[in-house]
């Protein structure tokens, strides 16, 4: 197991446990022009969405501990994410000027996207091994910590959760999101879907920020539903969640230039 899951596992064995973006209902889109924040922000968050489902349709495959190599290098799940995020969105990665920030964004997170595939394939790959840790939240944390650096403080991506939720310290909502969450995501006449987006100092600094919300579907639930505090396969206490819970928020920070 790579030195970056070990200290993933030591800190809380999994931020939000096997939550897999093919249990999560989807989102209303964001109404937005071409390379507006908005429309990055959103874009952003569907591309990571994207690079979490490939991680999750191939978990059996990653966890099969008969089989060595997986073929899961970080050119195959990027190239399988933008196909997703392709029939998502209805645009082609490629077919967005680079020299554009959305350009420059959506390459630093498809590089992202490479590097924590690439940084991880001795996990991937352990023969002898079957549940490896390296789920989509996990994946979806090294992801956001490589965009980061390579987005160079222009952006920031993080998935949190109302704060009883997150089992990862890294992933505890600032109190910016904790407010957002509370004030408006978890109110019942919050519709359903929809992110919310403001324009705050973050940091020092002038901010465009979007949170976009997640639901519990049913198959979350093997590991975030009830009874209660019971030990799921991660090693964690349930959280009692219902399916159409509140269950992640993705969280996109975008600086002003």
């Amino acid at each position: 197991m790579s030195e970056r899951i070990n200290r993933a596992c030591s800190f809380n064995r999994l931020f939000l446990g096997a939550f897999l973006v093919s249990c999560l209902f989807s989102v209303e889109p964001l109404q937005a022009g071409p390379d507006d924040d908005a429309n990055t922000a959103k874009s952003l968050a569907d591309m990571l969405r994207a690079a979490r489902q490939v991680i999750s349709s191939n978990q059996t495959r990653i966890n099969d501990p008969n089989l060595g190599d997986k073929g899961l290098t970080g050119q195959v799940v990027l190239q399988q994410a933008v196909e997703i995020f392709k029939k998502t969105t209805g645009t082609d990665p490629a077919s967005i000027d680079p020299a554009s920030r959305l350009g420059r964004l959506m390459h630093a997170q498809m590089d992202a996207i490479v590097e924590a595939t690439d940084a991880n394939q001795a996990t991937i790959n352990a023969k002898g091994v079957g549940f490896k840790a390296f789920i989509p939240a996990v994946f979806a944390r090294l992801v956001n910590e490589s965009f980061e650096s390579h987005a160079k403080s222009e952006a920031q991506i993080k998935v949190t959760a109302p704060e009883q939720l997150v089992r990862n310290r890294k992933s505890r909502p600032d109190p910016w999101e904790s407010e957002v969450i509370r004030g408006k995501l978890l109110q019942a006449d919050w519709p359903r879907g929809q992110a919310y987006a403001a324009e705050v100092d973050t940091k020092g600094r002038p901010a465009y920020r979007m949170m976009m919300p997640e639901y519990y579907a049913g198959s979350c639930l093997s590991c975030h539903g009830s009874p209660k505090g019971e030990t799921d396969i991660t090693g964690y206490p349930k959280e009692g969640g219902k399916e159409g819970d509140l269950g992640a928020i993705i969280s996109v920070t975008l600086f002003k230039q």
